[in-house]
């Protein structure tokens, strides 16, 4: 675990190439960024509502849908303005901005909205395994856990592999949704008219914020603002307006695209169900059970592969967010295996709940509660997002305009209102169910709500209240200092970590380079043998000895060439041992050779060159194998 002030997603920061470019290459180069960010508009969490808002109401919540994509459409090329101009996720401009408090409870409200779309995730694999090959639910939740492994192969293929990737599923969702529309034939001038909005009673409201929450996800903020930095620009203000252009086409056609997707599901929902008669369809399994029902075995067997494909593919930008929003609020960084192990362990943790208590049909229930908890996160991301990109001190030339901070606020608003007119309304109805539930309301419920009121008040004036005039705009590494002794640095006790590899010769040849003649030179060698792990030095098997006689050929060939070298063995963890023979060598510069492995092997084996690097202070080269 490191804390360190860097790139938003540094592995993969200016990665993509977009200059020296010309027509279709050019646009091809910025495309891909949207349709990542366009995989959280049709995880299976919008499937749940737009299947609870057709079968229970019909068109008439389209125009909800459609306002819903006017909203992202609008935030998401806010978050597009603020990557490409700042050069900061939306993460890192609000560490830049807010007190060190307000933005470890930013961080806890985005990591709760990224487990509440992780559950949707699981909930959706878990169900399209089980409507596909039968999984039970509580099994299929279980594999959910493999897919750490997919996101970090994916992510070490490069970010254009991982694009491909995604933009393959969304074909598969597309299609098969496509291919459902013909066979159910909607009337298409009732479609039409629930695009005219009508007033929303309790139980369309509800509906209504999670459509809104599932469509409008604020982790797709943090998202969207890093992966526009994947794309090394121009960084002129020709180039930049031109960035911004090219993303601004990316943005629309992947959000239309996944809009044209959702309102297929609802579409489907409302010919299918409840224009037949099944008005509470709210259950993803019941709708396939209806589609086998009225159409045969092929609509859900696409409506069964289209939910797996979308699950999988909103748990990769799940974890991308994730990654996101700890370094840029917290200044931190974890092992990306272990950030999406904890995120997706968070998750399943109430999927498994649910379905002990309240059996196979709690899971719909709680995949609408988990996008309505995504609409409750949203303000948090839309308020700081709009006050940066309308700072023409950072922004310059491309701060919002008055029309689009009027269209910004305008739904700022909307979707607070409606957020605070459900939590008025949850709550009266909670305090109603008896003095147990009514005793919760008013000594736990009701101060968290009005503790999250006053962040939320916090975080919309603190932008206003100080404007830091006076400050320099600060940027992800920090300001330059003075370069002011830049002597050579002699190194005395040079230590180099043996395997006995192919890789050794390089990491010998890389150390004299450091210090030659004049340094003294420790060959470290780890015994990590059973045996030595339990009796340390007292160990001497055959393979103790081996490494002994290996080790003392490498000190003798180096004495004879003139440097001087001892051998060093230690015993039992790599990345312990060697910690240890540092401190008690003295050594002051470490060189190490790293064995190139993939990230299966990584997982597997452990990289002890990272292990190593922090537990020890003195500089470590890290010496990568050749490829022939």
């Amino acid at each position: 675990m490191t804390q360190h002030d860097s790139h938003s997603l540094g592995n993969v920061h200016n990665t993509v190439t977009t200059e020296n470019k010309t027509g279709w290459r050019k646009v091809l180069s910025f495309l891909g960024p949207a349709y990542l960010v366009s995989v959280g508009y049709m995880d299976p969490g919008n499937w749940a509502t737009d299947l609870a808002a057709g079968s229970q109401f019909g068109y008439k919540l389209i125009w909800v849908l459609l306002l819903s994509n006017l909203i992202a459409l609008l935030l998401q090329n806010l978050c597009v303005r603020l990557g490409i101009v700042r050069g900061l996720d939306l993460a890192q401009a609000s560490k830049h901005t807010y007190p060190p408090f307000v933005n470890f409870c930013l961080y806890v409200m985005a990591q709760i909205a990224i487990v509440a779309c992780d559950l949707a995730e699981i909930i959706g694999m878990a169900i399209g395994l089980n409507l596909l090959f039968g999984l039970p639910l509580i099994w299929g939740v279980c594999i959910t856990l493999l897919d750490t492994l997919l996101l970090l192969l994916l992510l070490n293929k490069g970010m254009r592999k991982l694009e491909g990737f995604i933009i393959s599923l969304i074909f598969i969702v597309g299609v098969a949704f496509l291919a459902q529309m013909f066979i159910v034939k909607p009337h298409m001038m009732d479609v039409a008219k629930g695009f005219i909005p009508t007033q929303l009673n309790s139980q369309a409201l509800y509906i209504a914020i999670g459509i809104i929450g599932a469509t409008v996800m604020p982790h797709n903020l943090y998202l969207h603002s890093s992966l526009v930095q994947t794309r090394k620009i121009d960084r002129s203000a020709d180039g930049i307006k031109k960035a911004i252009t090219y993303n601004f086409w990316d943005t629309t056609i992947a959000l239309n695209l996944a809009f044209f997707v959702n309102a297929a599901i609802l579409i489907l929902a409302a010919a299918a169900f409840y224009y037949r008669g099944f008005h509470e369809v709210a259950e993803i399994q019941d709708a396939h059970k209806l589609l086998t029902n009225i159409f045969g075995k092929l609509a859900p067997a696409l409506f069964a592969i289209a939910l797996i494909a979308a699950g999988q593919s909103s748990t990769v930008t799940g974890t991308l967010a994730g990654q996101i929003i700890m370094e840029g609020h917290l200044n931190l960084r974890i092992a990306p295996w272990l950030r999406r192990l904890l995120t997706r362990l968070l998750a399943i943790i109430p999927a498994f709940c649910t379905i002990l208590h309240a059996g196979d049909e709690g899971l719909g229930k709680l995949l609408i509660l988990s996008q309505v908890v995504l609409s409750l996160q949203l303000g948090f991301a839309v308020i700081p997002l709009i006050h940066f990109t309308s700072d023409k001190k950072r922004m310059g030339e491309f701060a919002n305009s008055v029309p689009m901070k009027i269209a910004a606020w305008f739904f700022a608003v909307v979707i607070v209102g409606l957020n605070v007119r459900l939590v008025i309304q949850e709550i009266d109805t909670w305090a109603t169910e008896g003095p147990g539930a009514a005793n919760l309301v008013h000594f736990v419920i009701s101060p968290i709500a009005v503790c999250i009121g006053v962040l939320m008040l916090y975080v919309f004036l603190r932008p206003l209240l100080y404007k830091h005039a006076n400050q320099p705009v600060r940027v992800p590494h920090g300001l330059a200092s003075t370069l002011d002794n830049l002597e050579a640095v002699h190194y005395k006790q040079i230590g180099i970590t043996i395997d006995f590899s192919r890789n050794d010769q390089d990491t010998i040849r890389h150390a004299l380079m450091q210090g030659g003649k004049r340094a003294h030179y420790s060959l470290i060698h780890i015994v990590e043998t059973a045996g030595a792990r339990y009796y340390g030095k007292q160990v001497m098997d055959s393979e103790t000895q081996s490494d002994v006689d290996n080790l003392d050929k490498y000190v003798k060939t180096l004495n004879d060439l003139g440097y001087k070298a001892e051998a060093k063995i230690g015993f039992g963890g790599a990345a312990g041992a060697i910690s240890q023979i540092t401190k008690e060598m003295q050594i002051d510069f470490l060189v190490m050779g790293s064995h190139g492995h993939k990230v299966l092997k990584d997982l597997i084996f452990g990289t002890t060159v990272d292990a190593v690097r922090h537990k020890v202070n003195v500089p470590v080269l890290v010496v990568k194998p050749q490829k022939k």
